[in-house]
Order: structure tokens, then C-alpha cells, then sequence
């Protein structure tokens, strides 16, 4: 919240928010039971606590119909403060408190801006699967600052001071156990070993708190995107025609290496059986010549 000049007599306060955090509008008052504290929302009256009883949303306007605030609506009644949880864009506009008691009638008005995070104004991230990502503020972190991270609507980092704190809801463990880093110099979050299920918007908040009352807020939103990497189906199919080749060939050179083998064989058989049937026709050969008669042919010119 921060402070504007008076006019007319009556506090303007300037706060701004995050679509869907609560925010409460101080009185800076300690109430005694006798006066009467009213709330108004663009000349609609929302609330209102008179002595020791109060009422919310006790306008049509408030409480059917448009059912603007219904059960998002909080009274403190010790100080009359107003707390609006889950606060949307169509709450933002005019609160006007009005403190009324015997001797005089105080006034204060709270100008409030709820702000919603676009597409346009993430800052987008993408990284395969099991991967880290950082989510880096790209500022230097202040000694009076708290930067609260949350994914979707979950708190899973915070930092305080000098202290802080990861994964304190069971929801927060259950996802992203031991696996969230802050980076206390600069408040910026990294992501080990991410997973698909982490993809998302992350939303880092930084609240600066001057005093009670008076305070500085911004918002940062980043989109994180995870690719899971699966082989390629052409890359496969050329792996497996590849294989298929080699087998191939290896059947065909083991097939054509049975074929010499046995030709080989076939053919010393061959030559065997040659060599052995020489033999025999040789030796009939000798047989025969030698158990023939010699005629000798003498010639009468000798």
C-alpha cells in the first residue's frame, strides 16, 4: 500500500494486488465497542460492525445477485480491519471505511488494483525433461523484502530475512521433493531434475514493507515448458534396416562358405575316383600286353 495526499479531508490509500491473494484494509484503530465501523465497496455497503455485533454483505448488492464477496469476506473485531480473500480483477475499485462514534465521524478510502497475470507478460521457459531451469527474478534481492513463489496456487518457496523456507505444504513435498533451490542473493528459483508434471506458471511475489499500512508490491509470472525427448521413428526404422542388412549378409557368407566347403569336397572325391580308375586301366593295360604273343616281322632284305 502507499500512501496519497488527503482530499477533501479523507485518507487515500493506493494498494495493489495479485489476482487470487488476500489483501486486508487496515483501520489502524483499536476499537472499544461503541463505535460504528461501515465498509463500502462503490457506494455498496459490505460490511459493518456496530458495538459487539457485526454484519457482512448486508447489501442486496453484496450478498445476492452478482454475489460479489459472498464468504470472501473477513471482519476483525478488534480493530474493524477488512480482509478479502481470493481476490479477483472485478473487486478492484473504491473501499470506504467509515468510523462512527458519538463525538465525530472519521473517513478513509482505499483506491485497490487487482492485478492479473497474461500470456504476453510471462516470461517463458522451456527445457527437455530431467533437465534443470532456473527461474531467475533478474534482480538483486533487499534485506526488507519477502518473495513468496508459488506454482499455480501452491506457496512452495519463501523467502524471509535471512531465513527461508521450501516446501512447507504436504502437496508442495509430494511434487517437488528436494528438488527447489533458492538462490538467497538474488531470490531466484531453480528446478533439478524436472519432470512434465512440473510444467506450468510460476508466480514470484515481492511485498517491500515500509509500516503496517504502507507497503510495495510487484509481480513477476514465468511459463515453464517440458519437452520429453523420444527416438526418432526414421532414425529406428534405419537402425533396424541396418540390422536387418547385416544379418543378411552374415547368412548369405555362411551359406556361400558351406557351398565351397562341400564343392571342395566333392571335387578331391572326384579326383579320388579318377586317380583310382587310372590306376585300374593301367594295370589291365600291363595285363594284356604282357599276355599277348610278339610277332617280329623280318624283312628278306636283311
Amino acid at each position: 500500500m502507499i500512501d496519497c495526499p488527503s482530499f477533501f479531508g479523507v485518507d487515500i490509500v493506493e494498494v495493489s494486488v495479485m489476482e487470487g491473494d488476500p489483501v486486508t484494509l487496515y483501520t489502524d484503530v483499536e476499537t472499544n465497542q461503541q463505535e460504528d465501523i461501515k465498509w463500502y465497496f462503490n457506494d455498496i455497503r459490505m460490511a459493518e460492525i456496530s458495538g459487539d455485533l457485526s454484519d457482512i454483505c448486508t447489501d442486496v448488492q453484496c450478498n445476492e445477485g452478482t454475489e460479489r464477496f459472498r464468504d470472501r469476506l473477513k471482519l476483525d473485531h478488534q480493530t474493524g480491519s477488512l480482509t478479502i480473500r481470493d481476490i479477483r480483477t472485478t473487486d478492484s475499485g473504491l473501499y470506504e471505511l467509515k468510523i462512527i462514534s458519538s463525538f465525530s465521524i472519521s473517513e478513509k478510502t482505499f483506491n485497490v488494483t487487482v492485478y492479473g497475470v497474461s500470456a504476453s507478460e510471462q516470461d517463458e521457459k522451456s527445457v527437455n525433461e530431467g533437465e534443470s531451469v532456473t527461474l531467475d527474478p533478474g534482480l538483486g534481492r533487499q534485506p526488507n523484502e519477502v518473495m513468496r513463489w508459488y506454482y499455480k496456487d501452491i506457496l512452495i518457496a519463501e523467502i524471509t530475512g535471512y531465513l527461508s523456507k521450501i516446501c512447507t505444504d504436504d502437496q508442495c513435498k509430494e511434487r517437488f521433493r528436494d528438488r527447489l533451490q533458492l538462490d538467497h542473493q538474488t531470490g531466484s528459483l531453480t528446478i533439478t531434475n524436472t519432470r512434465t508434471t512440473d510444467a506450468g506458471v510460476y508466480t514470484l511475489q515481492i511485498s517491500r514493507s515500509l509500516r503496517r499500512s504502507n507497503s510495495a508490491f510487484s509481480v513477476k509470472s514465468f511459463g515453464v515448458n517440458i519437452a520429453v525427448i523420444v527416438p526418432d521413428s526414421g532414425q529406428s526404422s534405419a537402425v533396424a534396416a541396418g540390422i536387418a542388412v547385416a544379418v543378411f549378409l552374415l547368412l548369405a557368407a555362411s551359406a556361400a562358405v558351406v557351398v565351397i566347403y562341400y564343392r571342395k569336397r566333392r571335387a578331391r572325391r572326384e579326383d579320388s575316383r579318377m586317380q583310382n580308375s587310372g590306376q585300374v586301366r593301367y594295370y589291365s593295360l600291363i595285363q594284356t600286353v604282357s599276355s599277348s604273343p610278339i610277332f617280329v616281322h623280318i624283312s628278306n632284305g636283311i
